[in-house]
């Protein structure tokens, strides 16, 4: 926290924008992700229930959205139409309430509902294990070759009641903005090999000297 000062990132206040954007962003990278609602928010002017309904799938899919994804945004647009989906419901709800009610949507797990949780109702305690960045992170950090569930949780109870904040942080390790880390669970690039037989035979070379 020290190194990095302050990390931002945005936060769409509207629920239902919020999920849309979630869905988008699933299995993308960060750039995809915004080039893909970039796109969709172009198109639709603002993105509601509506305005998703109103636009044919074949639409959508030339924005480039996959058939999947399609479906989802407008399965959860016409959940909302129809009433069984209260997005505005959510605010009042707690964490694990919230999770329930969105899973219950087709296309939409715990790691979607998490990100809602952190990006739009801004909650403060979101520490999500199937983010694989954030789990990127806690190896690159604390130079784990593996974070297993035990360990996760370890990590969780250690954060909370702030993990939003751990994973703001943790994303921007996984990005490299600590470029002296590197993931222990990924192999040595030949320089990185070359570099750590170097310091080997260096170190060496001050034993003998000794």
């Amino acid at each position: 926290m020290e190194r990095l000062g302050p990390v931002r990132r945005e936060v769409i206040p509207d629920l239902f924008a919020a999920l849309v954007h979630a869905i988008v962003g699933q299995q993308v990278s960060m750039t995809v992700q915004r080039t893909l609602w970039q796109r969709l928010c172009d198109r639709l002017r603002e993105v509601s229930s509506s305005s998703v309904l109103a636009v044919a799938p074949e639409e959508l899919r030339s924005l480039g959205l996959s058939g999947r994804k399609v479906e989802y945004v407008r399965e959860a647009a016409q959940a909302v139409a129809d009433g069984r989906l209260d997005v505005e419901a959510l605010r009042e709800m707690d964490d694990a309430a919230v999770c329930a009610a969105l899973v219950g949507l087709r296309g939409v797990g715990v790691w979607t509902a998490e990100m809602l949780l952190l990006f739009s109702l801004q909650r403060q305690d979101v520490f999500s294990f199937d983010d694989l960045a954030i789990r990127r992170g806690l190896r690159m950090l604390y130079r784990h070759k593996d974070i297993d569930r035990e360990r996760f949780e370890r990590y969780r109870r250690r954060f909370s009641p702030y993990g939003s904040v751990a994973s703001l942080y943790l994303w921007a390790v996984a990005g490299g903005a600590l470029p002296e880390l590197r993931d222990p669970s990924e192999p040595l690039r030949t320089s990185e090999r070359k570099t750590a037989r170097r310091s080997g035979d260096d170190a060496a070379k001050k034993a003998r000297s000794a």
